[in-house]
């Protein structure tokens, strides 16, 4: 496996615009930065994902957006409030989505990817979207022996003709001008991450257990702080993708890790290998959300009380100095 030259970075906003929870009441740290607007405005919350991430080193800085969510609304909507935010009124978020200029897809689910066209068409001009070649393949969802559910299928066409000027990568790779690591294929090296039950992809004109083969995240490297990264849904398995990109970014220091883990509902079996293995891992923050699960945001909170964050739609985390 090719290690990636990422290059380090001096600091970093992430401002999660969509995710499953809200609350308009959290405190801010040094850290984390709630959207605070004027009521009656408040951020929108659904089941998705969506990343605005801006990256600097020395002058040099790039924003992308990782993911979308379903509607497309929810990010629109939450992406127009962030620059009435107090945090950026006072100067201290200082990136707004039209300062995207790529995008790059975790995997080929509905909750991640239905909202790409609407952004698309927002902007209004080309935009290069990295995307793993398996995300296109079709899927569904096994409800009993012989009750399956066809799942949202992602169309290399309809991105195309939203504006999207797409870039297939199965190995890992980096955008932003190499200031962040795109996964690629995951390498599976847990013995308790073995998917997720009930999904199912077809392959070679066959279904079958959905390998995610096409599940990725994204990181940068804070100097002197170490790796940050942020995941999608984690269907290849946290533990796995953490420890997938310290090795092909050759950083051993893990900084932060945010995301979706995937351990709700049939996922819960895995809380307490997945916690004990991150507080191993010993990150300096960890922000579940998405499709971690109430049970598992839980545990990490118990176990992890000085690193752990709950996370609300709009928030913003501040990295380096």
């Amino acid at each position: 496996m090719a290690q990636l030259a990422l290059t380090d970075i001096d600091r970093a906003q992430v401002t999660i615009l969509v995710d499953n929870y809200t609350d308009l009441l959290l405190a801010d740290t040094g850290r984390v930065k709630r959207m605070r607007v004027v009521p009656p405005a408040a951020p929108m919350s659904e089941h998705g994902l969506a990343y605005l991430v801006t990256v600097q080193a020395g002058d040099v800085s790039h924003t992308i957006l990782m993911d979308a969510g379903i509607s497309g609304n929810c990010l629109s909507h939450n992406a127009a409030l962030l620059p009435l935010s107090l945090a950026v009124q006072f100067g201290v978020v200082k990136h707004t989505i039209q300062d995207v200029e790529s995008i790059v897809l975790s995997h080929g689910h509905f909750d991640h990817f239905s909202g790409l066209p609407h952004f698309l068409k927002q902007t209004g001009k080309k935009m290069p979207l990295v995307v793993h070649p398996d995300a296109f393949v079709e899927r569904r969802i096994k409800l009993g022996p012989e009750l399956y559910v066809p799942m949202p299928q992602l169309k290399e066409e309809d991105l195309t003709a939203a504006g999207a000027l797409v870039d297939k990568r199965a190995a890992a790779s980096t955008v932003a001008g190499g200031l962040i690591a795109v996964a690629g294929s995951v390498e599976r090296t847990t013995d308790f991450e073995t998917g997720s039950p009930g999904l199912e992809a077809k392959r070679d004109g066959q279904w079958g257990a959905d390998s995610f083969v096409d599940d990725q995240a994204i990181a940068f490297c804070v100097k002197d702080q170490g790796l940050v990264v942020l995941g999608g849904c984690s269907h290849a398995g946290i533990i796995n993708t953490v420890k997938h990109l310290a090795k092909v970014t050759g950083t051993e220091k893990i900084h932060g890790v945010l995301g979706g883990f995937h351990l709700s509902g049939p996922g819960e079996a895995l809380i307490e290998p997945t916690v004990k293995a991150m507080q191993a891992i010993g990150p300096d923050l960890i922000v579940p959300t998405h499709c971690t699960g109430w049970k598992a945001i839980h545990a990490f909170e118990k176990a992890m009380p000085e690193q752990f964050v709950l996370n609300t739609v709009g928030t913003t985390y501040l990295f380096g100095k």
